[in-house]
């Protein structure tokens, strides 16, 4: 019996020092669901917007070199083509996840 009051009071200590630093998530994690699917939504909405912020801005440094004639640093213009490629590809591959991981959860049977 002394046993199990010294793991209560571990784990009250724990629990403190986790309220403490900041690393206690039972609130987060009692949320509603449809916060939760808001809170994806919207990191995904705001990863996407993104990807897209990086597209136009590549597509401006562009258009810039084109009618500068090579006034505007090339190198620039590449990196952010690169950049703005990788952010598009990799926006693909988790689109493909999401989509894998859907219609494998579909095929369950229930």
């Amino acid at each position: 019996m002394n046993t199990h009051m010294g793991i209560d009071q571990v784990l009250a200590q724990m629990r403190q020092i986790r309220q403490a630093s900041g690393l206690d998530r039972t609130q987060e994690l009692a949320k509603p669901q449809n916060e939760a699917q808001a809170g994806f939504g919207k990191l995904f909405s705001q990863a996407l917007s993104g990807v897209n912020e990086m597209q136009a801005t590549t597509s401006k440094l562009q258009s810039e070199y084109i009618a500068s004639d090579g006034a505007t640093d090339i190198t620039r213009v590449m990196v952010a083509a690169q950049k703005s490629s990788v952010a598009f590809q990799a926006t693909v591959q988790v689109r493909n996840k999401l989509l894998e991981a859907y219609k494998e959860i579909m095929s369950m049977p229930v």
